[in-house]
Protein backbone atom coordinates (compact mmCIF):
# COMPACT_ATOMS: atom_id res chain seq x y z
CA UNK A 1 0.00 0.00 0.00
CA UNK A 2 2.64 2.49 1.02
CA UNK A 3 4.51 2.13 -2.78
CA UNK A 4 1.03 2.23 -4.53
CA UNK A 5 0.85 5.87 -2.51
CA UNK A 6 4.02 7.07 -3.83
CA UNK A 7 3.62 5.84 -6.94
CA UNK A 8 0.24 7.69 -7.32
CA UNK A 9 1.90 10.77 -6.47
CA UNK A 10 0.82 12.84 -9.22
CA UNK A 11 -2.93 12.06 -8.37
CA UNK A 12 -2.98 13.28 -4.69
CA UNK A 13 -0.68 15.63 -5.05
CA UNK A 14 -2.35 17.60 -8.01
CA UNK A 15 -5.31 18.89 -6.22
CA UNK A 16 -2.54 20.40 -3.28
CA UNK A 17 -0.73 22.08 -6.14
CA UNK A 18 -4.22 23.36 -7.74
CA UNK A 19 -5.27 24.77 -4.12
CA UNK A 20 -1.87 26.24 -3.97
CA UNK A 21 -2.30 28.47 -7.24
CA UNK A 22 -5.64 29.27 -7.06
CA UNK A 23 -5.19 30.30 -3.17
CA UNK A 24 -1.59 30.97 -2.79
CA UNK A 25 -2.29 33.00 0.68
CA UNK A 26 -2.57 29.87 3.07
CA UNK A 27 0.67 27.91 1.57
CA UNK A 28 2.91 31.06 0.93
CA UNK A 29 2.38 31.53 4.93
CA UNK A 30 3.98 28.44 5.40
CA UNK A 31 7.20 29.58 3.86
CA UNK A 32 9.00 28.54 7.91
CA UNK A 33 7.66 25.42 7.65
CA UNK A 34 10.25 24.45 4.69
CA UNK A 35 13.10 23.88 6.81
CA UNK A 36 11.63 21.88 9.39
CA UNK A 37 10.11 19.67 6.44
CA UNK A 38 13.75 19.08 5.13
CA UNK A 39 14.76 18.44 8.19
CA UNK A 40 12.41 15.22 8.85
CA UNK A 41 13.17 14.49 5.52
CA UNK A 42 16.40 13.87 5.72
CA UNK A 43 15.97 12.51 9.32
CA UNK A 44 14.01 9.83 8.18
CA UNK A 45 16.81 8.94 5.28
CA UNK A 46 19.22 8.48 8.20
CA UNK A 47 16.83 5.86 9.30
CA UNK A 48 17.23 3.84 6.03
CA UNK A 49 21.15 4.36 5.94
CA UNK A 50 24.24 2.85 8.22
CA UNK A 51 28.00 3.94 8.19
CA UNK A 52 28.79 1.01 5.19
CA UNK A 53 26.90 2.94 2.03
CA UNK A 54 29.53 6.09 2.95
CA UNK A 55 32.56 3.86 3.27
CA UNK A 56 31.24 1.97 0.00
CA UNK A 57 30.86 5.25 -1.30
CA UNK A 58 34.35 7.00 -0.58
CA UNK A 59 36.06 3.66 -2.19
CA UNK A 60 34.37 4.96 -5.73
CA UNK A 61 35.40 8.67 -5.53
CA UNK A 62 35.55 8.84 -9.16
CA UNK A 63 32.27 8.68 -9.33
CA UNK A 64 31.71 11.87 -7.08
CA UNK A 65 33.96 13.71 -9.18
CA UNK A 66 32.33 12.75 -12.60
CA UNK A 67 29.02 14.17 -10.49
CA UNK A 68 30.43 17.57 -9.93
CA UNK A 69 32.26 18.21 -13.18
CA UNK A 70 28.89 17.36 -14.84
CA UNK A 71 27.19 19.78 -12.69
CA UNK A 72 29.39 22.33 -13.14
CA UNK A 73 30.51 22.31 -16.80
CA UNK A 74 26.76 20.97 -18.80
CA UNK A 75 24.77 22.96 -16.51
CA UNK A 76 26.47 26.73 -17.03
CA UNK A 77 26.58 25.32 -20.24
CA UNK A 78 23.53 24.43 -21.20
CA UNK A 79 21.99 27.58 -19.71
CA UNK A 80 24.46 29.92 -22.04
CA UNK A 81 23.31 27.77 -25.08
CA UNK A 82 19.31 27.84 -24.06
CA UNK A 83 19.51 31.51 -23.43
CA UNK A 84 21.08 32.27 -27.17
CA UNK A 85 18.37 29.65 -28.91
CA UNK A 86 15.54 31.27 -26.85
CA UNK A 87 16.94 34.93 -27.42
CA UNK A 88 15.81 35.00 -23.49
CA UNK A 89 16.01 39.02 -22.89
CA UNK A 90 19.61 40.12 -20.37
CA UNK A 91 18.06 39.36 -17.03
CA UNK A 92 16.62 36.54 -17.90
CA UNK A 93 19.39 35.21 -19.57
CA UNK A 94 21.24 36.36 -16.56
CA UNK A 95 19.29 34.33 -14.30
CA UNK A 96 19.27 31.06 -16.17
CA UNK A 97 23.55 31.24 -16.40
CA UNK A 98 23.29 31.72 -12.28
CA UNK A 99 21.32 28.66 -11.92
CA UNK A 100 23.51 26.76 -14.18
CA UNK A 101 26.79 27.40 -11.97
CA UNK A 102 25.20 27.10 -8.25
CA UNK A 103 25.73 23.65 -6.58
CA UNK A 104 23.55 20.95 -6.02
CA UNK A 105 20.31 21.39 -4.25
CA UNK A 106 19.39 19.49 -0.85
CA UNK A 107 16.31 18.76 -2.89
CA UNK A 108 17.83 15.99 -4.84
CA UNK A 109 18.84 14.14 -1.78
CA UNK A 110 15.19 13.59 -1.40
CA UNK A 111 14.31 12.64 -4.47
CA UNK A 112 17.27 10.08 -4.85
CA UNK A 113 15.47 8.69 -1.71
CA UNK A 114 12.02 8.31 -3.19
CA UNK A 115 13.80 7.16 -6.40
CA UNK A 116 15.95 4.10 -4.30
CA UNK A 117 19.17 6.05 -5.10
CA UNK A 118 22.49 6.16 -3.63
CA UNK A 119 21.11 8.50 -1.17
CA UNK A 120 24.94 8.17 0.57
CA UNK A 121 26.59 9.00 -2.92
CA UNK A 122 23.65 11.93 -3.31
CA UNK A 123 25.18 13.35 -0.14
CA UNK A 124 28.55 13.35 -0.79
CA UNK A 125 28.04 15.14 -4.11
CA UNK A 126 26.07 17.69 -3.09
CA UNK A 127 28.54 18.62 0.12
CA UNK A 128 31.49 18.40 -2.42
CA UNK A 129 29.29 20.99 -4.98
CA UNK A 130 28.47 23.00 -2.07
CA UNK A 131 32.38 23.20 -1.13
CA UNK A 132 33.58 24.08 -4.76
CA UNK A 133 30.80 26.43 -5.04
CA UNK A 134 33.05 28.81 -3.19
CA UNK A 135 34.87 29.06 -6.45
CA UNK A 136 33.35 28.11 -8.98
CA UNK A 137 29.64 29.74 -9.10
CA UNK A 138 31.91 33.06 -9.28
CA UNK A 139 34.18 31.98 -11.88
CA UNK A 140 31.35 30.67 -13.74
CA UNK A 141 29.45 33.44 -13.56
CA UNK A 142 32.54 35.76 -14.51
CA UNK A 143 33.11 33.27 -17.46
CA UNK A 144 29.66 33.66 -19.20
CA UNK A 145 28.12 37.03 -17.52
CA UNK A 146 31.58 39.05 -17.25
CA UNK A 147 30.48 39.61 -13.67
CA UNK A 148 31.80 37.84 -10.87
CA UNK A 149 29.46 37.18 -7.64
CA UNK A 150 30.83 36.01 -4.76
CA UNK A 151 28.86 33.04 -2.84
CA UNK A 152 27.67 33.03 0.88
CA UNK A 153 29.81 30.62 1.39
CA UNK A 154 29.64 30.04 5.40
CA UNK A 155 25.57 30.48 5.05
CA UNK A 156 25.73 28.05 2.22
CA UNK A 157 27.83 25.32 4.14
CA UNK A 158 25.58 26.73 7.62
CA UNK A 159 22.59 25.38 5.59
CA UNK A 160 23.91 22.19 4.40
CA UNK A 161 25.15 21.26 8.03
CA UNK A 162 21.59 22.17 9.61
CA UNK A 163 19.24 21.16 6.49
CA UNK A 164 21.00 17.63 5.61
CA UNK A 165 24.02 16.62 8.05
CA UNK A 166 22.95 16.72 11.42
CA UNK A 167 19.34 15.17 10.68
CA UNK A 168 20.88 12.34 8.72
CA UNK A 169 23.83 11.60 10.91
CA UNK A 170 21.02 11.30 13.52
CA UNK A 171 19.10 9.30 11.34
CA UNK A 172 22.13 6.81 10.93
CA UNK A 173 22.86 7.26 14.78
CA UNK A 174 19.17 6.27 15.84
CA UNK A 175 19.23 3.31 12.69
CA UNK A 176 22.42 1.67 14.59
CA UNK A 177 21.55 2.02 17.80
CA UNK A 178 18.03 0.82 17.68
CA UNK A 179 18.18 -1.44 14.26
CA UNK A 180 15.52 -4.00 15.16
CA UNK A 181 12.45 -1.15 16.05
CA UNK A 182 13.30 1.37 13.44
CA UNK A 183 13.16 -1.98 10.93
CA UNK A 184 9.24 -1.70 11.96
CA UNK A 185 8.55 1.62 10.51
CA UNK A 186 10.97 1.42 7.50
CA UNK A 187 8.30 1.01 5.10
CA UNK A 188 6.25 4.14 6.09
CA UNK A 189 9.15 6.25 5.51
CA UNK A 190 9.43 7.12 1.73
CA UNK A 191 5.64 7.93 2.35
CA UNK A 192 6.33 10.24 4.87
CA UNK A 193 8.99 12.22 2.82
CA UNK A 194 6.76 12.00 -0.15
CA UNK A 195 4.10 14.17 1.86
CA UNK A 196 6.48 16.27 2.87
CA UNK A 197 7.88 17.04 -0.36
CA UNK A 198 4.22 17.35 -1.67
CA UNK A 199 3.35 20.36 1.36
CA UNK A 200 6.68 21.88 -0.08
CA UNK A 201 6.05 21.74 -3.73
CA UNK A 202 2.97 23.59 -3.14
CA UNK A 203 4.47 26.14 -0.90
CA UNK A 204 7.04 27.07 -3.17
CA UNK A 205 4.40 27.46 -5.99
CA UNK A 206 2.34 29.76 -3.52
CA UNK A 207 5.69 31.93 -2.76
CA UNK A 208 6.23 32.18 -6.21
CA UNK A 209 2.80 32.78 -7.58
CA UNK A 210 3.50 36.34 -9.09
CA UNK A 211 6.89 35.77 -10.72
CA UNK A 212 5.24 32.36 -12.40
CA UNK A 213 1.98 34.44 -13.30
CA UNK A 214 4.73 36.52 -15.63
CA UNK A 215 6.92 34.26 -16.68
CA UNK A 216 6.39 34.04 -20.80
CA UNK A 217 6.72 30.34 -22.58
CA UNK A 218 9.89 30.64 -23.36
CA UNK A 219 11.29 31.08 -20.37
CA UNK A 220 9.29 28.32 -19.07
CA UNK A 221 10.59 26.15 -22.53
CA UNK A 222 14.02 27.21 -21.57
CA UNK A 223 14.06 26.45 -17.47
CA UNK A 224 11.94 23.11 -18.39
CA UNK A 225 14.70 22.12 -20.89
CA UNK A 226 17.69 23.36 -18.71
CA UNK A 227 16.53 20.74 -15.82
CA UNK A 228 16.71 17.96 -19.05
CA UNK A 229 19.89 18.68 -20.14
CA UNK A 230 20.80 17.72 -16.45
CA UNK A 231 18.84 14.83 -15.94
CA UNK A 232 19.70 13.51 -19.48
CA UNK A 233 23.45 13.96 -19.01
CA UNK A 234 23.33 12.90 -15.20
CA UNK A 235 22.28 9.87 -16.68
CA UNK A 236 24.11 9.38 -19.73
CA UNK A 237 27.75 9.64 -18.98
CA UNK A 238 27.55 7.14 -16.18
CA UNK A 239 25.98 4.68 -18.26
CA UNK A 240 28.57 4.88 -20.85
CA UNK A 241 31.23 4.54 -18.27
CA UNK A 242 29.19 1.00 -17.38
CA UNK A 243 27.71 2.41 -13.88
CA UNK A 244 24.58 0.50 -12.97
CA UNK A 245 21.67 2.10 -12.95
CA UNK A 246 20.83 3.00 -9.71
CA UNK A 247 24.13 4.87 -9.54
CA UNK A 248 22.91 6.50 -13.00
CA UNK A 249 19.62 7.51 -11.58
CA UNK A 250 21.95 9.43 -8.43
CA UNK A 251 23.92 11.08 -10.62
CA UNK A 252 21.17 12.03 -13.24
CA UNK A 253 18.83 14.00 -9.68
CA UNK A 254 21.95 15.40 -8.51
CA UNK A 255 22.93 16.99 -11.88
CA UNK A 256 19.52 17.98 -12.93
CA UNK A 257 18.70 19.57 -9.67
CA UNK A 258 20.10 23.08 -8.82
CA UNK A 259 20.16 25.37 -5.61
CA UNK A 260 17.77 27.71 -6.84
CA UNK A 261 17.39 29.47 -4.10
CA UNK A 262 20.82 30.60 -4.40
CA UNK A 263 20.30 31.80 -7.61
CA UNK A 264 17.30 33.43 -6.92
CA UNK A 265 19.31 35.07 -4.15
CA UNK A 266 22.18 36.16 -6.28
CA UNK A 267 19.90 37.33 -8.94
CA UNK A 268 18.03 39.59 -6.69
CA UNK A 269 21.09 41.24 -5.30
CA UNK A 270 23.61 41.31 -8.35
CA UNK A 271 21.24 41.63 -11.23
CA UNK A 272 17.86 42.58 -10.77
CA UNK A 273 14.02 41.28 -9.84
CA UNK A 274 13.77 39.67 -13.62
CA UNK A 275 17.11 37.86 -13.07
CA UNK A 276 15.33 36.15 -10.38
CA UNK A 277 12.43 34.75 -12.36
CA UNK A 278 14.11 31.65 -14.01
CA UNK A 279 15.36 30.45 -10.58
CA UNK A 280 11.85 30.56 -9.00
CA UNK A 281 10.42 29.18 -11.97
CA UNK A 282 13.54 26.47 -11.49
CA UNK A 283 12.95 25.89 -7.98
CA UNK A 284 9.14 24.64 -9.06
CA UNK A 285 9.78 22.41 -12.12
CA UNK A 286 13.34 20.23 -10.63
CA UNK A 287 11.04 19.42 -7.65
CA UNK A 288 7.61 18.61 -9.88
CA UNK A 289 9.95 16.80 -12.68
CA UNK A 290 12.40 14.79 -9.83
CA UNK A 291 9.37 13.94 -7.32
CA UNK A 292 7.02 12.67 -10.92
CA UNK A 293 10.82 11.02 -11.80
CA UNK A 294 11.44 8.90 -8.80
CA UNK A 295 8.16 7.86 -8.97
CA UNK A 296 8.69 6.52 -11.70
CA UNK A 297 11.89 4.82 -11.18
CA UNK A 298 10.58 3.46 -7.81
CA UNK A 299 7.69 1.71 -9.89
CA UNK A 300 10.39 0.66 -12.57
CA UNK A 301 12.71 -0.61 -9.59
CA UNK A 302 9.78 -2.60 -7.76
CA UNK A 303 9.02 -4.62 -10.82
CA UNK A 304 12.27 -5.18 -11.64
CA UNK A 305 12.70 -8.95 -10.93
Amino acid sequence: MTARLIQWFPLWAAPLIVWAWFQPAPWSDGKPAIVPLLVVIMFCMGLTLNWSHFRSVLQKPGLVLLGVGLQYLVMPLAAFILSLVFHLEAAESAGMILVGSSAGGTASNVICYLARGNVALSVLMTLSSTLLAIAATPLLTLLYLHQTVPVPALQMLYSLLEIVLLPLLAGIILNTCLNSWIRRIRPLLPLAATLAIAVIIAIIIALNHDSLTRAGPTVIAAVMLHNLCGLLAGYGFPALLGYDRTLCRTVAIEVGMQNSGLSVALAIKYFSPAAALPGALFSLWHNLSGTLLAAHWRRTHDETP
